[in-house]
């Protein structure tokens, strides 16, 4: 898909979404591991659910996304709940985050497998990796079709290895798969100082 393609394919998306979505699992469950006052950056963010949620948790939240419909859904919710947050349109593939640049990253529902080590060295030391996306393993049909933007068996662990693993969670076809987290895997990692 061309790059003109991708971007009318997300403006259109993000304007016909009726909500903002939702606030991502792995970072509503572990809100509490990151330090507060932090700067986060909630990369490739849609229509910004988890940076209003940060922003209203007191991080200084930056957001980048791709779609200018997505940022200016975003900035009509910044204003609305009335939390600053620094929005940008920015294709996170062409122009990743700098290197030690913030004390938490979230990326939820956006694979871009080589942009895993630039990800990771934007990690100041002690900073903490949210992640969280779609397993090839699943039960349901929600989410990309494409085995390419979903993560195979333990590959998330495998995409961050120089970060050390706080809470990880993928559930697979395991047991009784009508209960529990499934067709996701999400990581909380952090990057050691040394």
């Amino acid at each position: 898909m061309a790059d003109s393609e991708l971007l009318q394919k997300w403006n259109r998306r993000h304007a016909e979404a009726e909500s903002r979505g939702q606030v991502a699992a792995v970072l509503e469950q572990n809100i509490h591991l990151a330090t507060p006052g932090c700067y986060a950056l909630d990369l490739a963010c849609g229509r910004g659910a988890n940076a209003l949620f940060m922003a209203q948790q007191g991080l200084k939240v930056s957001a980048w996304d791709l779609s200018p419909v997505a940022i200016e859904r975003l900035r009509e919710g910044a204003r609305e709940a009335c939390v600053t947050i620094d929005s940008a349109v920015r294709d996170v593939i062409l122009s990743p985050p700098e290197r030690a640049s913030y004390d938490l990253i979230l990326v939820s529902f956006f694979l871009h497998r080589p942009l895993a080590p630039a990800i990771s060295r934007a990690l100041k030391p002690g900073g903490l990796l949210y992640y969280q996306t779609y397993s090839r393993a699943a039960v349901g049909s929600e989410g990309p079709s494409s085995a390419e933007f979903r993560l195979d068996d333990n590959e998330l662990l495998a995409l961050f290895p120089d970060l050390r693993v706080r809470v990880y969670r993928e559930e697979r076809l395991l047991g009784d798969t009508s209960r529990g987290w499934r067709d996701m895997a999400m990581l909380v990692a952090e990057r050691i100082a040394v």
